[in-house]
């Protein structure tokens, strides 16, 4: 298995390109601000072929290269359809202010090919199998993708802007709810193994096994909020 990832944009939103192996098809995984030039590099370096751009949710810092990265390549998009909205108007997921400050005179644009996702559904891509998790709370539309253990590698999870190391999505924002979202993390992540890892939309990788000791709305939702230090910040856009 290959994946390899970089942060893309001001935002520093990591995109992953994941693939069988090098001289592959690959799937690439939340395209932000500025992705194309790293994204090339990558595709190049290793060899790799994309089949199919896969969106963890619609905010403008995972969805910004999704059309050019798609158009260039011929392949479609995936997302979840409470969050399809937003590829062609990203300004939806923003209050107001941020809205004019971001995108000014700014337009985008449906890549020709999207492909609506589904809470359980199994994607076969690449030669791999890719399971769809919904996990509203961050937006509505909210995904975690997951590749099963292998001889190589444990259990994979891309978690977007669901789980973080040390933290959760922020849930302030139009289509955020944190009520929700914790339902999302007790449902989609505790049930995980331990060694599970969690490469999430921004910061460093991490475990299952290290957020559920560590991360406090984890260790909150484990029935260990006695124990656990305060709530950090959230993150993401």
């Amino acid at each position: 298995m290959l994946i390899a990832g970089f942060p893309a944009g001001s935002f520093q939103t990591n995109c992953y390109v994941v693939a069988p192996a090098a001289g592959e098809e690959c799937v690439v995984v939340d395209p932000g601000q500025n992705a194309v030039a790293d994204l090339d590099d990558v595709l190049r370096e290793h060899r790799l072929r994309p089949v199919a751009v896969l969106v963890t949710h619609g905010h403008v810092d995972h969805m910004w290269s999704v059309a050019p990265v798609c158009g260039a390549r011929d392949v479609p998009a995936w997302i979840h359809p409470e969050d399809r909205d937003l590829l062609s108007d990203p300004g939806k997921g923003l209050p107001l202010a941020a809205r004019q400050q971001f995108f000014g005179g700014m337009t985008f644009t449906e890549p020709d090919d999207v492909r609506e996702l589904a809470d359980g559904q199994v994607l076969e891509l690449a030669g791999m199998e890719i399971t769809v998790d919904h996990a509203p709370g961050h937006t509505r539309g909210s995904v975690t993708f997951r590749l099963p253990a292998s001889e190589e590698i444990p259990d994979v999870m891309f978690s977007g802007d669901l789980l973080f190391a040390g933290s959760i999505g922020r849930t302030d924002l139009p289509g955020g709810d944190h009520p929700t979202i914790l339902r999302s993390l007790a449902a989609k992540c505790l049930p995980l193994p331990d060694e599970t890892v969690v490469l999430p939309g921004h910061g460093p990788q991490t475990t299952i096994g290290r957020e559920r000791a560590t991360n406090p709305y984890l260790a909150e939702l484990a029935g260990r909020a006695e124990s656990a230090p305060g709530a950090g910040p959230t993150r993401g856009l």
